[in-house]
């Protein structure tokens, strides 16, 4: 299950190291299409990942997940042959689709594997797999990509996906179904309120924030949720009650799982081209370089329940909000001069942090929901992480090329990329990247920042709660 996790979490991050290599290839895709490559994944990830919890729910679980790894298999397949953009983004869709019915389903099969006792160190192990799955994406695309080819990347999947779908068909236990109707309106109108939300946040950089294009997306995002919040109170079986958002430890570990995957995808998307740009560092060098963020996952995950269970949740909480923008900070500083290993050190502080937050969030998820919806409540718990992740590329995406541009020398402001602007003026490198490196400052302090103010929100909220009940 751990393994399932790493491939469809990871895919998230690989495609970051490979968008150098699709930008130059034979297929020749525009800024915008270079750009849906990566997004089209984690849009219809994140936004049938809970349909896909409930589909297991119902159907059963082990069936869905290895449906859910056929589907990943056949559409990293086409990826990896297609000769043209348009098919490559109809496979990258496929894909997504994929590990929608995956991420959910594994955890609500070891839910129901596991005895009683177990339940809480399996979801830590579980939550600290998603973000290790991050690491493990900079590291193995790193490896595979350094051969010359972004297909390789797509290829390697292939195997690696079957192999993990023979698993589960011989390992994983049956688990009971539930009798649950999918409730199509509800989940259709999830989906395009998802779609809706995601659109806006993606395309906010390109077409600006406040560009026509967005504001009708963010529009039709609110229109189709409140839809969605009707129909589902009307529901007989929604598909995720809109009521349990009233519990306050629900609302607040989702805002938090958010966060986290705010600030860890942010920092995804910069560190592949501070690296190679501002270090100097290959592409394999690159993948690893992210290594020391997960040192703290693989030594201390197991140890976060006793810490939790002697300073509370609002205690790890807040210990692990206050290491991830702490290090996010930290990293800020560095510069083309920065020792790596101070680098590195940062990305411990920061991986502290994580490896605080994701088990001790995830069983707030998974607590406040019945078995009956363990499927629904994974998917939930995979649904905050994807908006984080969209949101923190995104946010950090247009601070980087604002501040990136203005640095830059007058002469060649018209670039918006590190390549653009090299290509333009070669004999500025210097210059360019200096101008790279002071929008990747900019965009992790404000991306520190904001962790920090939103996890004061998350840790706060119960207390507030309680209060205002009183």
């Amino acid at each position: 299950m751990c393994a399932c996790v790493a491939l469809v979490v990871g895919m998230v991050a690989a495609i970051n190291l490979a968008v150098p290599m699709l930008a130059a290839s034979e297929l020749h895709p525009s800024a915008s299409g270079l750009l849906w490559v990566v997004d089209t994944y984690v849009i219809f990830f994140a936004c049938l990942v809970i349909p896909g919890g409930a589909a297991g729910d119902r159907f059963g679980r082990k069936g869905v997940l290895i449906t859910g790894l056929i589907l990943f298999a056949a559409g990293a397949l086409v990826s990896a042959v297609t000769q043209n953009v348009a098919l490559l983004l109809v496979s990258r869709a496929t894909t997504g689709a994929g590990a929608a019915a995956v991420l959910p389903n594994t955890l609500a099969v070891l839910l129901h594997a596991v005895p009683a006792e177990r339940k809480n160190a399996t979801i830590a192990v579980w939550a600290s797999m998603t973000g290790i799955g991050g690491v493990l994406g900079n590291v193995g695309g790193g490896a595979v990509l350094s051969g010359g080819s972004w297909r390789w990347l797509f290829a390697a999947a292939v195997p690696i996906s079957l192999l993990l779908a023979a698993l589960v068909g011989f390992l994983a236990p049956v688990s009971p179904r539930h009798d649950r109707r999918l409730e199509p309106l509800g989940t259709a109108l999830f989906v395009g309120a998802s779609v809706a939300l995601l659109l806006g946040i993606i395309q906010g950089p390109e077409t600006g924030w406040g560009s026509a294009t967005v504001i009708i997306e963010f529009a039709s995002a609110a229109v189709l949720f409140t839809a969605w919040t009707l129909v589902e109170l009307r529901a007989e079986h929604p598909l995720l009650d809109p009521r349990l958002f009233r519990l306050p430890a629900l609302r607040s570990a989702c805002l938090g799982m958010t966060t986290v995957f705010f600030g860890m995808f942010a920092l995804f998307y910069v560190n592949a081209s501070f690296l190679q740009y501002g270090k100097g560092f290959s592409v394999l060098q690159t993948g690893l370089g992210i290594i020391p963020l997960t040192v703290p996952v693989i030594l201390a995950a197991r140890h976060v329940g006793r810490l939790t269970h002697r300073i509370g949740l609002g205690g790890t909480t807040a210990l692990a909000f206050a290491f991830v923008g702490g290090g996010l900070l930290g990293l800020s500083t560095s510069d083309t001069n920065t020792s790596y290993f101070v680098y590195a050190a940062w990305l411990v502080v920061t991986g502290i942090g994580v490896t605080l937050a994701l088990p001790a969030l995830s069983g707030a998820i998974a607590g406040a929901l019945p078995p009956a919806q363990a499927g629904v409540g994974a998917g939930l718990q995979a649904t905050t992480r994807e908006f984080g992740s969209a949101l923190g590329v995104a946010v950090i995406g247009t601070i980087l090329t604002a501040r990136f541009t203005s640095a830059l020398p007058a002469d060649v402001r018209d670039a918006h990329t590190v390549a653009q602007a090299l290509t333009t003026a070669p004999g500025r490198a210097h210059d360019i990247t200096t101008a790279f490196v002071s929008g990747t400052s900019t965009g992790l302090r404000v991306i520190g920042i904001a962790v920090l103010v939103l996890g004061a929100l998350v840790v706060l909220q119960s207390p507030l709660s309680r209060r205002g009940r009183a």
